[in-house]
């Protein structure tokens, strides 16, 4: 086992244990939210600069929707924690469906390899993307008696738009990392780089997949 493999490891189970704490208390919870959407916001202008430096208004333009965005996914979150606590399980849900995508991805790519997916992001294959869709499904059997109100086809494809979704939000990441010339958002999470990095995906899946599995 390489070192970064083990740092990727060891700041797995770090973020892991974060999560469950958040779930559990409200105020690790609003903590936490506010810190992660802190830090997001800083490392997406930090790319956002390098893209655009020489453009006052688009930097503007991208630093208030991306500020108005990630505050209206914090208080969406707290308002479903606080005073909708039987949906809580929808947000788990779209979260356990964001990172078992991600691991799907990163397994089938390393295993069967194959054509590439896309010139934005190099490392990301055909292979890798139908592998982020076979690992999120794996959830279903675990969460179909929570949601008996939907049928399992009915299922299987909110499954497979929220980690669509997921994939989409980490290539939009990923293009602009590629815009502004970084491999990271910073190098604040040992082995993952910046936490951008590691939730990019996460935070365009959660808002689709509540709305998909409460209205749909």
């Amino acid at each position: 086992m390489t070192s970064e493999l083990k740092k990727r490891i060891i700041t797995s189970v770090f973020l892991l244990i974060l999560l469950v704490l958040m779930f559990l208390y409200s105020y690790i919870l609003l903590c936490a939210l506010i810190i992660i959407g802190l830090i997001t916001w800083i490392e997406f202008n930090g790319l956002i600069i390098k893209i655009f430096n020489k453009s006052r208004l688009l930097r503007f333009l991208f630093k208030s929707c991306s500020l108005l965005y990630l505050s209206l996914l914090i208080v969406g979150v707290l308002y479903v924690a606080h005073d909708k606590p039987e949906l809580k399980i929808f947000l788990v849900y779209s979260v356990l469906v964001s990172v078992t995508s991600d691991i799907g991805g990163l397994t089938f790519g390393k295993i069967f390899k194959g054509k590439k997916l896309t010139k934005i992001s190099p490392k990301k294959t055909i292979s890798g993307s139908i592998g982020s869709f076979i690992f999120s499904f794996l959830l279903i059997p675990f969460f179909n008696d929570l949601f008996n109100n939907h049928e399992i086809l009915i299922l299987f494809i909110i499954t497979a738009l929220i980690s669509l979704t997921t994939q989409l939000g980490d290539l939009f990441i990923s293009f602009l990392k590629r815009k502004a010339k970084v491999k990271n958002t910073s190098d604040l999470l040992p082995g993952h780089g910046g936490l951008l990095d590691r939730i990019d995906g996460i935070i365009f899946a959660i808002p689709v997949g509540y709305l998909l599995i409460n209205y749909l």
